[in-house]
C-alpha cells in the first residue's frame, strides 16, 4: 500500500525554524572558534586609562 506523506503548515514552519536555528548555531559556533583561535595571536592595546595604568604595574 502506497502511503502518502503529508506535511501540515504547522509542521513545515517548524521544520523551517529548526532548520534555520541549526545553521545559525553552527555559524555562532565557528565564529565564536576563530575569534578564541584569533585571541591567541593578536595583542590588543589597551583601551582605557585604567587599563594603561595597569599595565604599567
Amino acid at each position: 500500500m502506497m502511503q502518502l506523506l503529508y506535511l501540515d503548515p504547522g509542521s513545515g514552519s517548524y521544520l523551517i525554524q529548526v532548520i534555520i536555528a541549526g545553521v545559525l548555531a553552527v555559524l555562532f559556533y565557528f565564529k565564536n572558534t576563530w575569534n578564541w583561535i584569533k585571541s591567541f595571536f593578536i595583542k590588543t592595546a589597551p583601551k582605557n586609562e585604567e587599563e594603561k595604568n595597569e599595565s604599567s604595574d
